[in-house]
């Protein structure tokens, strides 16, 4: 089967360090554009459960609307 470069890839979470040693995560979609931040982390394990939290929420999460 052939693939173009154009070919979309999954979503994913990215993991970062700013310049003040904090850690946050970036959703980003199969386009490329973040579509997510998350708040800062003091340390890369609460990141990585801050992750985990919104994996496990996301799927069951209602949605509110207030326009």
């Amino acid at each position: 089967m052939f693939f173009s470069s154009s070919a979309k890839s999954k979503p994913k979470f990215e993991v970062n360090k700013n310049s003040d040693g904090q850690y946050y995560f970036q959703l980003i979609a199969a386009n490329g554009k973040i579509i997510a931040t998350s708040e800062k982390f003091a340390t890369k394990e609460n990141c990585m459960q801050g992750i985990e939290l919104v994996k496990s929420s996301a799927t069951t999460a209602d949605i509110v609307d207030w326009t």
